[in-house]
């Protein structure tokens, strides 16, 4: 089983107060997600700040046509550094993502540094090389977008 690792970063020109506040509730993730995903958060989360242990289910459709049932845990948080989510069930055989932030000079450095494995064996390997890393970048891709039209903008 090959596990793949990827890592996007970003400064984000606003204080850690203002970040943190805004990526750390769950309902925010519409705004950072392409949105042919038809992404839909299932479970009530207004108004709720992310806590170790939270459930989040939603629909997905990675691909057009395609429409997946996910759920991710908030597994681990440390206020204004880090969390991490781990896929619980969903389109991947395991989903790892860390998302840390940093307060520089410039502003709050984002990391993400994602760890993932595909079902399939081989035909996982195959799809990764065709269609899923790039869909992966695709998306941070658009996230950076949102995030500088959110926060970046003079």
């Amino acid at each position: 089983m090959k596990t793949y690792k990827r890592a996007f970063s970003q400064v984000v020109r606003a204080d850690l107060d203002q970040v943190w506040s805004f990526f750390s509730r769950p309902e925010n993730l519409n705004e950072l997600t392409p949105p042919d995903m038809d992404f839909e958060i299932m479970t009530d989360l207004d108004g709720v700040e992310m806590y170790p242990g939270m459930m989040i289910a939603y629909k997905v459709s990675p691909f057009k046509g395609i429409k997946m049932d996910w759920l991710t845990e908030i597994t681990q948080v440390r206020d204004k550094e880090f969390f991490i989510d781990e896929q619980r069930n969903g389109p991947y055989r395991m989903w790892h993502h860390q998302h840390h932030f940093k307060q520089t000079a410039e502003g709050v450095k984002m990391t993400d540094i994602l760890h993932y494995t595909l079902p399939l064996g081989i035909l996982g390997r195959l799809a990764n090389s065709i269609l899923v890393a790039k869909r992966i970048d695709d998306i941070f891709t658009y996230r950076n977008k949102a995030v500088e039209r959110l926060f970046n903008q003079s």
